[in-house]
């Protein structure tokens, strides 16, 4: 098997592909101000060990500056054009090799090669901040070809920014009742997957996170996006294989030769 995926919760995942390790936004804590994580325990210790962690866009959820600092020293992070003005507590994060990348450019880690595209998201650091940084999906290529979508909406050019792709990571929910413009629904997320065609998919951002106070608001919205975005899958795009994974659990998927 050429590449093993591995859900730690919301948008974090670890992609291990030809002997490297890529970890995705990474969010560790138990809580993030109204947030409180009401599924899976926080992602185990060997979570924080990466080669690579890709940030796709500034909010607090996907880029959690605690979290970062608990990456082992040396880590390569690659955050979007503009972060290090915007967000300036990383210019303070001991260790890390820090990148700034926007759609198109590609960095190369061992021997794989991590290509910036365009995602449809607000870019800012909320809840106040200039517009000035891209969200961003990324693209790690290695034995296989991995698209992580971070968070975004559909566009017309989705499936052509995103080439060719063996496994999507794509984002099927949120953290509240409601989700804004900019976001995939389980059933837009499908729509996304039938776009793009890869031999395999994971749902991800859904089912980790909820506002305190709010359980019984809409509370379809945290437990069922992974099961209808399967559903939906299976109808839109059947040749597909969905991993519905559970929190901390790992899959190999079948990719091309």
């Amino acid at each position: 098997m050429a590449v093993e995926i591995t859900w730690w919760g919301h948008a974090t995942c670890t992609v291990e592909d030809a002997g490297v390790r890529v970890l995705t936004d990474p969010l560790f804590a138990r809580r993030l101000a109204h947030l409180r994580r009401r599924r899976g325990r926080p992602p185990a210790p060997s979570a924080r060990s990466a080669d690579v962690a890709l940030v796709s866009h500034l909010h607090a959820d996907h880029l959690h500056l605690p979290s970062l600092a608990q990456l082992s020293p040396g880590t390569r992070l690659l955050v979007p054009l503009g972060a290090r003005a915007a967000v300036p507590g990383l210019r303070r994060l001991p260790g890390l090799d820090v990148t700034e990348v926007a759609p198109g450019d590609e960095v190369r880690v061992g021997d794989v090669t991590v290509r910036a595209v365009p995602a449809l998201h607000d870019g800012r650091r909320l809840p106040v901040g200039p517009h000035r940084c891209p969200a961003l999906g990324f693209v790690v290529t290695g034995a296989a070809r991995t698209y992580f979508a971070g968070d975004t909406g559909l566009f017309d050019s989705l499936a052509d920014e995103v080439g060719e792709v063996d496994v999507a990571l794509l984002p099927v929910g949120g953290w509240g009742p409601y989700l804004g413009h900019g976001h995939l629904d389980a059933g837009r997320a499908a729509v996304a997957l039938a776009r793009i065609g890869p031999r395999a998919a994971v749902p991800v951002h859904y089912g980790t996170y909820w506002p305190i106070g709010l359980d019984a608001v809409r509370p379809h919205e945290f437990h069922a996006p992974g099961d209808e975005f399967a559903r939906q899958a299976a109808r839109l795009a059947p040749e597909v294989a969905v991993h519905r994974l559970a929190h901390g659990e790992s899959v190999r998927p079948e990719v091309a030769k």
